[in-house]
């Protein structure tokens, strides 16, 4: 699944192609995918509409339109988006094309639909649990040792399930919490309340650190995921535990182990992190 670093680049790419563009037409594919609202209702009230700014949330994508409301994505598992010349073939699982005012469309497909669509005013996208509640943003300045102290000490979980959960922290998944668990020196099985406060704070460093390098890199391509252009991501090139279970540490050598903790394959290296 794309995790922070992925959709922001996707935001930031989306940012360029239509902020100040209008939605002329919308077709629509399979309904699993838009949640919120009917169908008919999207199609009544899309059209039309100005796109004034486009922001992250988590591993939400907000497009911020002049009504009000907001058109939200969610790239789920296989996800992607696309703004693109009419002309070009479109991949068979395509759930939405919006065609531009400059003529271009913007297209959303995703083959497994675990993705999602929004739209409407972001209070009631959140009154209606479509939008979920959201911790911290972790590069946002509020993303202080005092926040990820009081995620951290409030629970008897492993590091691994805190982290994954997104209303203490938005946007880690997987990836990024074994490289910044690795970056810290921590094992992410570890239990949050038995860690010192010097084993936080590497946390609270490693984290906007490894999510700050994945984005210069335009992410991670470990399986589906593709940049607005159908582009990959480089940095899965300079993942440091991440998939490398039983390989060589690449800071000391020794054979990073790997297990099943909260539910996701973790590596870690016996050496490194303690």
């Amino acid at each position: 699944m794309p995790e922070l670093p992925e959709v922001e680049t996707v935001a930031r790419d989306l940012r360029a192609a239509l902020v100040g563009r209008q939605v002329m037409a919308v077709q629509l594919g399979h309904p699993k995918v838009l949640r919120f609202p009917v169908p008919d209702v999207f199609r009544a009230v899309f059209p039309g509409q100005h796109v004034d700014a486009v922001t992250r949330r988590g591993k939400f994508i907000l497009c911020e339109l002049r009504s009000g409301e907001d058109l939200v994505f969610h790239l789920g598992m296989t996800g992607h988006l696309r703004v693109c010349d009419p002309d070009v073939p479109a991949p068979k699982h395509t759930h939405l094309r919006a065609t531009l005012d400059d003529g271009r469309e913007l297209r959303y497909d995703d083959a497994r639909r675990f993705g999602r669509i929004l739209l409407g005013p972001r209070a009631v996208l959140e009154d209606s649990r479509v939008l979920p509640v959201l911790g911290v943003e972790p590069l946002s300045d509020e993303f202080t040792a005092t926040r990820l102290d009081a995620v951290l000490r409030s629970t008897t979980r492993t590091v691994k399930a805190a982290l994954l959960d997104q209303r203490g922290v938005a946007g880690l998944g997987n990836i990024y919490i074994d490289e910044a668990c690795h970056l810290a020196g921590v094992r992410p099985q570890h239990r949050c309340h038995t860690l010192t406060r010097v084993q936080r704070a590497a946390l609270h460093d490693a984290i906007p650190a490894v999510l700050l390098s994945a984005i210069r890199n335009r992410g991670s391509s470990i399986d589906d995921y593709r940049d607005l252009w159908n582009a990959k991501g480089t940095n899965q090139e300079r993942l440091q535990v991440y998939g490398r279970g039983g390989r060589p540490c690449l800071r000391c050598g020794a054979i990073l182990r790997h297990a099943t903790v909260a539910g996701r394959t973790t590596v870690w290296c016996p050496t490194c992190q303690k």
